[in-house]
């Protein structure tokens, strides 16, 4: 945004600069923390489910070829590859607790109330394990979102990895397109193994939870040519 700012040879006081430069790198930081996260847990329930990673691959060599590079252009020709991200949201929301509210007034919901000024912050991993909102909820099923209405645009309580409303994530819909691309390339170009003497029971399933979630030990895959 200051960059842009400079070349309309706007001037910038040291004001604005005070309160752009730390919001624009907090939503730098912010979106690719977040979809570098998603990524690593995708590609980890990916190697421990070699049956959904063989669909995918099937749906990408049918629909753009062996090999290429998924394109902004393929996103919406690519149902399974859309499940498996959707899936991953659901199981591993990139921010567990979204942003907080507050209570302007007294507010019973369910029965509850909420005192004004309290801060409400919705879990939404708890909500993406949630067995009276999800079959097996605990189980990599990309399936069950391949003829579903459900999306990440804050319409589905039950998967708002982004939030809803006017306080939806602005970038949602720019790291959805990233997470596509950058998933599905690495599908369409690679095999994937663990390193050496690791076993898929080794993989470690433990979350760090913060902000972001993030694995608490991080993936380790060894890329291989894919086989013709």
């Amino acid at each position: 945004m200051l960059y842009i700012l400079k070349l309309e040879n706007c001037l910038i006081d040291s004001k604005l600069t005070y309160y752009l430069w730390p919001s624009s790198t907090d939503l730098f930081v912010a979106g690719t923390d977040t979809t570098s996260s998603t990524l690593e847990w995708a590609m980890t329930e990916l190697v421990l489910n070699p049956e959904i990673v063989s669909k995918a691959k099937k749906e990408l060599e049918e629909t753009i070829g062996k090999g290429k590079l998924v394109e902004e252009s393929n996103i919406t020709k690519l149902p399974y590859l859309q499940a498996i991200i959707k899936e991953t949201f659901r199981l591993h929301p990139p921010v567990p607790l979204l942003l907080p509210r507050k209570a302007e007034r007294d507010v019973e919901i369910c029965g509850f109330t909420i005192p004004k000024d309290a801060q409400v912050m919705v879990n939404v991993w708890t909500i993406g394990r949630d067995p009276t909102l999800w079959d097996n909820p605990n189980l990599f099923l990309p399936e069950r979102f391949i003829g579903s209405e459900i999306d990440i645009k804050g319409r589905n309580f039950e998967l708002a990895p982004f939030g809803a409303g006017r306080r939806i994530c602005p970038a949602v819909m720019l790291g959805v397109r990233m997470v596509s691309m950058v998933l599905g390339s690495l599908i369409n170009s690679f095999d994937w193994k663990l390193e050496d003497g690791m076993k898929l029971e080794d993989v470690d399933m433990d979350e760090k939870f913060g902000i972001t979630l993030q694995k608490t030990q991080p993936l380790r895959l060894v890329p291989l040519s894919i086989g013709n």
